[in-house]
């Protein structure tokens, strides 16, 4: 039944672009490309979720136009894989990632007190706009196909402050509160049912350099994070050898470059130290001895 839809959905795709005489290319205009790129994510995730769909339209008909926007794109920007190859991988992929996105919203509406219903968080949680579309670049990303995913994680990142790499690994059941500022990078890992709050940032401690002096890439440089881990809002976690166990919590405004064991709290200490004019407030990781 999938690979009949494919074929459907390939092949009416090619009838369009032939019919407006693009064959399924466009000229190397980057406001075009940027255009396509926006209405192509757009479709896939009105596709995820017909009923909030722009128009009432069938699941095949937004599918098909994705598919005749993404071999535009590929047109487009060099050294792109296939066409064909990459439409259906990515239409074989969309029932793990409709499973994986429905553990994302049960994990907001019973994550937040403040969720009234799933509809809500689909309509109304920024952060459930830049997973949907993590989740869908993702597949583009793992199949080789350069600048798309990139330019899809960046559209959402203008709507929502929310930066998710592509290239990052995400668990099932992955929920943002608020989500203002999040930064997760390209070779970050994170486990299952992991929450992160505003201004999180899991990064880079810093940057391999070659003999020539130019960075390395490639490398892991951003850290691991495991499953039921809660990290609070301004944290922020650097290093691609920095490991967070399972069942941790990171407290609020902690700076961390090294590993946490499972199960463990970290806080940030205030210690106060009087000057002449005023209190200095300096913050120090702390690990705690037992969760809370």
């Amino acid at each position: 039944m999938e690979q009949e839809l494919f074929i459907q959905i390939r092949h009416t795709a090619r009838d369009l672009a032939q019919k407006d005489g693009t064959d399924g290319r466009m000229s190397s205009d980057h406001h075009g490309l940027r255009k396509d790129v926006e209405r192509f994510t757009d479709l896939l995730i009105d596709a995820m979720f017909l009923r909030f769909a722009n128009h009432r339209v069938s699941r095949e008909s937004l599918l098909m136009q994705a598919v005749e926007t993404l071999e535009r794109i590929l047109g487009t920007i060099p050294d792109s894989p296939e066409a064909e190859k990459i439409a259906k991988a990515l239409l074989e992929s969309l029932p793990e990632v409709r499973r994986q996105l429905q553990t994302d919203l049960t994990a907001a509406y019973e994550g937040d007190p403040a969720a009234k219903s799933i509809d809500e968080v689909i309509l109304c949680y920024p952060a459930f706009t830049a997973i949907s579309t993590y989740r869908l670049a993702h597949v583009l990303y793992r199949e080789g196909v350069p600048f798309l995913p990139r330019m899809m994680t960046e559209y959402a990142h203008r709507l929502t402050g929310i930066d998710i790499h592509p290239g990052a690994t995400i668990g099932d059941s992955f929920f943002i509160d608020h989500g203002t500022g999040v930064v997760i990078g390209e070779t970050t890992t994170i486990g299952c049912c992991v929450k992160l709050y505003q201004h999180v940032t899991l990064g880079a401690k810093s940057f391999a350099v070659g003999e020539d002096g130019t960075l390395v890439k490639g490398i892991k440089r951003h850290p691991d994070i495991g499953d039921r881990v809660v990290i609070y809002s301004g944290a922020t976690i650097l290093g691609g050898q920095t490991r967070i166990g399972s069942d941790c919590i990171i407290g609020g405004g902690v700076w961390l470059t090294h590993s946490v064991p499972a199960g463990k709290m970290v806080l940030a200490r205030a210690v106060v130290a009087d000057t002449p004019l005023t209190k200095d407030i300096i913050t120090d990781p702390v690990l705690g001895s037992s969760m809370l």
